[in-house]
């Protein structure tokens, strides 16, 4: 009851996020797919995940002036099982230039990841969660009868994790060594008026040094999601 709680105040602070403090332009939609997650010591596991975002246009774009846009937002991941896919939680910023029909831009994104327990030979190691500064590259590009079709691709390298202990009376493992890691999406949408559908496929790795801090290459983490989902826009 008190997880739901906490979830239920995260999906409420999504949705503030995304209403419009000067009536400036912001979406919110829900995504549902199936992510693959595959820790190199152990086999890949297929799941359901549900995924919620939003964002807002916070600063309008002036084009005399040559002034971005600035957006904020945020994302939430809630896979149907913690136990073997990880849940996530992001708020982000940053600016977008406009050159015609294409957008490009950055955020200045912190991401929350709770990485589920694993589970090797009967044996239960818990995994510390990750705390990650990202600064993707954001490109969108509108298309179509009025422009109504949209393409948008980000992608960043990560850079090395803040790890918090979990509270568990399970085996903890020391903190890894990072060593490289990125993530990449890429979403295909169509507007119909103030509603949106859209696809998208994300791939995000992460591979830490093979040392004590890292058995079995237990943090070593690929996954790819792919998900639609709909969403509106005020």
């Amino acid at each position: 009851m008190k997880r739901c709680k906490t979830h239920l105040v995260r999906v409420c602070l999504v949705v503030l996020a995304s209403v419009p403090a000067y009536c400036q332009r912001g979406t919110f939609g829900i995504d549902i797919g199936q992510t693959s997650d595959k820790f190199d010591a152990l086999s890949s596991v297929s799941g359901l995940e549900v995924g919620i975002d939003g964002q807002l246009t916070v600063l309008k774009s002036n084009a005399k002036q040559g002034r971005p846009s600035v957006v904020a937002g945020g994302e939430i991941r809630l896979p149907s099982d913690t136990g073997n896919h990880a849940r996530e939680y992001a708020v982000f910023g940053g600016p977008r230039f406009q050159a015609r029909d294409l957008s490009i831009g950055f955020n200045v994104q912190v991401r929350k990841i709770v990485l589920p327990t694993a589970n090797v030979n009967h044996q239960f190691f818990a995994r510390d969660t990750m705390e990650l500064l990202e600064l993707p590259l954001v490109l969108r590009y509108n298309f179509g009868s009025n422009k109504r079709a949209w393409v948008e691709v980000l992608g960043a390298p990560e850079f090395s994790p803040r790890f918090h202990r979990p509270s568990s009376t399970q085996v903890i493992l020391p903190n890894p060594r990072f060593d490289h890691g990125y993530f990449v999406r890429g979403s295909l949408g169509y507007t119909f008026g103030k509603w949106y559908a859209k696809a998208t496929y994300e791939s995000r790795y992460f591979k830490f040094v093979p040392d004590p801090g890292n058995p079995n290459n237990l943090y070593n983490w690929k996954s790819n999601l792919i998900s639609g989902g709909v969403g509106f826009s005020f």
